[in-house]
């Protein structure tokens, strides 16, 4: 084996792992975050949660990267840490789909269809139809399915690169009498965990013990010791991950490497005790890319059957080992979502879960105001605390979540979903300074009530038909923000200029009632606090719709946009003023 041999082997393994990520990437793409939304259902049962794992994995390519995706959600309090050990033993086996694709490397024969089946050949033709689909079709998912196809034909590439620079070691002493050295079970062990802990991939280090198989240098007695080794190497990515995360999270983490930790001793141990009793034939034999699949799907199925009857007890077992002196029964489910980073490795599935929590800060922002709105017509001091307790917790909203959409905003993300984290970035201020403007009112509100002070009854009835359009506009923003539906906010904009009309009626009103001695200064500077606050929620609630509606239709001018409703709409927008005037009239 020459320099050049060595610049193959280099090159066919960067391929190799460039492959595994963009194929692996690109399915979560297409995927839109729903396999990690698998993840986040709960299920009955352990056997079922193993199926679910065992499903995901096989499509991530990756029982790490499922294995981190519960990692996060353990700690956000998503999932329940009984749940995440039935996936986790499940992710483990359905991690070894990719080796039985990478075992084509070890196809040989003339026939029409043993060529076909070879990567130079099946691979040549995926590429073909990946470019094809990349740079000749307009449709978006055609072009990341083209991607999927590009990282498999790259991956194949890479595997039969590999495998065809290794094969003069096959000559070489040296080579044969190392992995002679890795027959001694323990050896072999460190060997596959270092070797999968580097690479941060049980699926690369097998596909590069499946390439040097072919040298026939690699027995079982070598190789079955390297792969239950490569399955502890693997749950390094998981302990990383779980770093400075919740104890639970720490928790599934150990799960991870109990599993792999057991199951590799209890089946190396059943392996060798068989063979000094009835020395299995293959035991010394040359192992092929084929037999290395099956051995590794043999063993990991082994140790997800004998393991996940006692799932309940890898639980206790991590709980032992992580202890905070609580009970062991997992956490309840958090109502509200914590934005983990680890969610940041799965792009789609993270756009999901930032939507999801700017619903939560919307619920409690348009909370916050109703209870401020409560509050001018009942002074209460249990509200008052409420409202500065639900302020607080909108600005944690704003903060966690504003921080996590710039760092995902630098991730490959498909048009969709930089649409919606378009829409996130924007709306979310907006919902916080609602919420702000509800501590406003608030404050106003405790001023009146520490001055003795209150609103005359004909005041108050002007003030309940602006709070009722204003509680109307906010219901019809939260539900275009939910739904993203543009036609439902073409009535956001006709209600907001009518409760413009409204604060300026008020005022009119209220200057009046001052000259005729009917009202203070000092109230008329509360009225106009409340009413402004009010008036300026409108204007948020405008720019949720129109920030909606803009993104949705690419249209970036505001002004022109707003301009084109009024005024370009054939009498639409003012006949639904009109409408809104005769709905909110003044007493």
């Amino acid at each position: 084996m020459d320099i050049f041999d060595v610049l193959s082997l280099i090159g066919g393994l960067a391929l190799f792992l460039y492959g595994i990520r963009l194929m692996g990437r690109s399915l979560e793409k297409v995927s839109g975050g729903r396999l990690e939304r698998l993840l986040e259902k709960p299920s009955s049962s352990p056997p079922k949660a193993a199926l679910l794992g065992a499903g995901v994995a096989a499509l991530l390519q990756s029982s790490a990267a499922a294995t981190v995706m519960v990692v996060g959600f353990v700690n956000s309090g998503i999932m329940e840490l009984t749940q995440a050990a039935g996936i986790i033993i499940g992710a483990n086996v359905g991690t070894t789909a990719t080796s039985w694709i990478l075992s084509l490397c070890g196809l040989r024969g003339n026939s029409f269809w043993s060529r076909m089946c070879s990567p130079s050949a099946f691979g040549a033709l995926l590429a073909a139809v990946g470019v094809i689909w990349l740079f000749f079709v307009k449709s978006e998912k055609k072009k990341d399915a083209g991607l999927i196809l590009m990282g498999f034909s790259i991956l194949l590439f890479g595997m039969n690169t590999m495998t065809e620079a290794v094969r003069p070691l096959g000559e070489m002493p040296e080579f044969q009498g190392m992995f002679l050295a890795f027959s001694a079970p323990f050896l072999g062990i460190v060997a596959g965990a270092i070797l999968t802990a580097i690479l941060q991939s049980s699926t690369v280090s097998i596909g590069l013990l499946q390439a040097l198989s072919v040298t026939g240098a690699v027995t079982y007695s070598a190789a079955i010791p390297i792969i239950l080794g490569g399955n502890i190497g693997t749950c390094v990515s998981a302990l990383i991950s779980a770093a400075g995360a919740s104890k639970n999270a720490k928790r599934a983490a150990a799960m991870h490497l109990y599993f792999n930790l057991i199951g590799s001793v209890v089946l190396l141990a059943a392996f060798y005790l068989l063979n000094s009793f009835w020395n299995i034939p293959f035991f010394t034999a040359a192992a092929s890319p084929v037999g290395i699949a099956a051995a590794h799907t043999l063993f990991n199925l082994i140790t997800a059957i004998l393991i996940l009857p006692f799932a309940g007890g890898l639980e206790k077992l991590a709980c032992m080992t992580v202890k905070d002196g609580a009970s062991v029964e997992p956490r309840p489910r958090q109502k509200v979502q914590i934005m983990d980073e680890r969610f940041l490795g799965a792009p789609a599935f993270a756009i999901e879960q930032s939507r999801q929590a700017a619903v939560l800060m919307a619920q409690r922002a348009r909370e916050n105001l109703f209870e401020a709105m409560d509050l001018v017509m009942e002074y209460s001091p249990e509200r008052v605390k409420k409202i500065g307790e639900l302020e607080t917790v909108v600005d944690r909203y704003e903060d966690e979540l504003g921080s996590f959409l710039i760092k995902l905003s630098r991730k490959n993300l498909t048009e969709e979903d930089s649409h919606t984290l378009s829409i996130l970035l924007h709306c979310i201020c907006d919902f916080e300074r609602i919420s702000d403007h509800a501590f406003n009112i608030m404050e106003s509100c405790r001023r009146m009530q520490e001055n003795g002070v209150k609103f005359s009854e004909k005041a108050g009835r002007e003030l309940k038909v602006l709070m009722r359009a204003v509680q109307d506009i906010v219901n019809s923003t939260f539900e275009v923000f939910v739904s993203q539906d543009t036609r439902l906010s073409q009535a956001i904009e006709p209600l907001e200029e009518v409760i413009d009309e409204l604060n300026r009626e008020l005022n009119r009103r209220h200057i009046r009632r001052l000259r005729d001695g009917e009202c203070t200064i000092e109230l008329g500077f509360s009225l106009a606090d409340i009413t402004t606050s009010l008036e300026r929620v409108a204007d948020h609630c405008s720019n949720i719709a129109v920030c909606i509606s803009q993104v949705k239709e690419d249209v970036y001018d505001t002004h022109e946009y707003l301009d084109t409703m009024k005024y370009e709409d054939d009498g639409f927008f003012r006949g639904k003023v009109s409408e809104m005037q005769e709905k909110y009239i003044l007493p």
